[in-house]
């Protein structure tokens, strides 16, 4: 970039993951073999510049992408679920084009990262342009009092000039919104209206709401059946479902065409906001983004064209009903070969695991825990730092350690700890002054920085591969049944779980046995992939990363909801 210097960006984390599908839908879907499940994978992009010769960290995306092999309706999709900056890009000035200098870098960030999907195989990115609630964090803590959080307004306009550039780049093929997409009919589309066709994202706004309505339905429901005797009226007429073009009458089918009114209600006022940008060509009749084959384009309207499977029943059709329908004169299709398209989208890069960066919550809390703020330049740099030890340092003690006579932060190297007791450490301060005599056990000197740094990245590498070999063992005792097993140290991990079962004092009461295997097996359930997995408490510690997920979650819809009554309030108020 002319004019900006010592720019780099840099993936910090990609790893497998799985969505599971929230229940009371999944239910209404049963019956039509809906995927329980999305396997995708999780990136963090960042951006760095040298400031005053130290890495400032001033943007960072979270990105899902779900690939060839993930089930419809999320295959070849990707979602842009967070998007993060501070305002300390150098130089202030404005691009030739007009925007800030830190503008056209962040957009050619994000255009570069769609050309790159393209590339791969992806057919369609989705953007949910939702501001941070007031007081709110989505990936770096504590913004500057000088940056603005924009409102949803200029957000939304802020991706679509971006989403302009690349469309004049071809990367981007069309610009639509879900609603447009998938809650109406427009043109000559022939696709069923149907939620089962919606893209299912980790945090993204309607899975959410349509759980929290079909759970509001049910209560409707349960409180009609209370207030009447007899039968229930439907709530959705054959002659409704016929008319949404639903074959299937069962009630299922009902609920679905139900909650897409629902959903189609809340959506609507704030459609501009979910952006759905496709990287392929998508069929006028199918509504299938196309990625083999044959496209049939029409040789005098305007971005139309169908697919193979269209195409061929489109020759079929009465010459009134095919293609442009109520006009007299027929148009042409010419035939374009799609050879642009990998049939696999698998990603060359290996995969980095960061447990810091595992989640945008779990990055937040390290920040937060840690006062890594970027309400200024230099806390910027500081926290900046810290982010890039924590990379480079993964095995290293995550949250800054307490004195635990005077309760101030030990700098590194500065304290003394206890050998037998977990958890007991004293500033230099403390232990000189009275010499730790009140301290019935040994202490022994913090390692320095620069001992800590001494430590070369073979030893670091060999303790992440100490740690996964760890981690290994914990799934093979949980499954293992031999008394008299070979693997080494199985014997011991079972103890560890007998002892888990059988102690009192518990890791909250300090036990260090208990304390050890706790870190273990969150690190395992972080990283767990398996739905029916054998490791105590993982599935007890895979719900509560999820609820806390939900509670951000709910938090963020109840935000915008809230926005969307206050908009509403103020236009009918000007109105009136």
């Amino acid at each position: 970039v002319p004019g900006a210097e010592a720019l780099v960006v840099r993936v910090v984390s990609s790893v497998d993951k799985k969505l599971e599908v929230k229940p009371r839908f999944l239910e209404i879907f049963q019956e039509e073999n809906y995927p329980p499940e999305f396997p995708y994978k999780s990136k963090v992009v960042l951006l760095f510049q040298k400031i005053e010769g130290v890495e400032v960290c001033l943007f960072g995306m979270y990105v899902q992408e779900f690939g060839s092999e993930c089930a419809f309706p999320n295959q070849r999709r990707v979602y842009l679920s967070y998007l993060d900056s501070v305002k300390y890009f150098r130089p202030e000035v404005k691009a030739v084009t007009g925007e800030a200098l830190r503008t056209f870098v962040y957009h050619e960030i994000l255009i570069g990262y769609l050309e790159y999907c393209k590339k791969r195989g992806f057919t369609s990115c989705y953007i949910w342009a939702c501001p941070p609630l007031k007081g709110e964090d989505y990936i770096l803590y504590c913004h500057p009092e000088i940056q603005k959080t924009p409102k949803s307004d200029k957000l939304r306009e802020w991706y679509l000039s971006m989403l302009r550039k690349a469309a004049q780049e071809k990367i981007v093929v069309d610009l639509t919104n879900l609603y447009d997409h998938f809650f109406v009919y427009a043109g000559e589309c022939k696709a069923k209206v149907t939620a089962a066709r919606l893209p299912y994202f980790d945090g993204d706004y309607w899975p959410g709401a349509a759980e929290d309505l079909i759970n509001q339905l049910r209560q409707e429901e349960d409180g009609r059946k209370l207030n009447r005797k007899g039968t229930t009226k439907k709530t959705i007429t054959k002659r409704a479902l016929k008319a949404s073009g639903q074959s299937d009458l069962s009630a299922n089918a009902s609920k679905d065409l139900l909650l897409m009114h629902k959903l189609g209600e809340t959506i609507s006022p704030m459609k501009e906001d979910f952006i759905m940008v496709h990287l392929q060509y998508c069929c006028s009749h199918c509504c299938i983004l196309m990625v083999s084959g044959t496209r049939w384009v029409c040789n005098q309207c305007k971005n139309f064209q169908i697919c193979d499977k269209c195409y061929e029943v489109e020759q079929k059709r009465e010459e009134r009903e095919r293609h442009p329908i109520n006009q007299r004169e027929k148009h042409v299709f010419y035939p374009v070969e799609i050879t642009d398209v990998p049939t696999d989208t698998k990603d060359k890069d290996e995969i980095l695991e960061s447990e810091f960066f595992d989640t945008r919550q779990a990055f937040l809390s390290l920040c937060q825990g840690n006062h890594y703020q970027y309400d200024t330049l230099r806390r910027a740099k500081h926290s900046s730092m810290m982010v890039l030890y924590h990379l480079h340092n993964p095995t290293a003690p995550a949250f800054v350690t307490t004195c635990n006579v005077c309760h101030l932060d030990i700098e590194t190297g500065q304290g003394w700890r206890c050998e037998v007791c977990p958890d007991f450490d004293v500033c230099n301060a403390c232990f000189q002054r009275d010499g730790g005599i009140d301290h019935p056990h040994k202490l022994t000197n913090h390692p320095s920085m620069a001992e800590r740094d001494a430590q070369n990245k073979e030893a670091r590498q060999l303790r992440v591969l100490q740690l996964r070999k760890m981690l290994d063992l914990l799934v093979h005792a949980s499954q293992c049944r031999s008394a008299h097993c070979q693997y080494p140290n199985c014997r011991k991990v079972k103890g560890l779980f007998r002892h888990g079962i059988q102690c009192k004092t518990r890791a909250s009461g300090g036990c260090v046995l208990c304390k050890k295997m706790w870190y273990l097996l969150q690190l395992h359930a972080r990283a767990c992939k398996e739905s029916e997995c054998h490791v105590p408490r993982c599935r007890d510690l895979k719900d509560h990363l999820k609820r806390l997920q939900q509670q951000s979650d709910s938090r963020r819809r109840a935000a915008v909801m809230e926005m969307m009554r206050q908009r509403a309030a103020e236009v009918a108020g000007s109105s009136g």
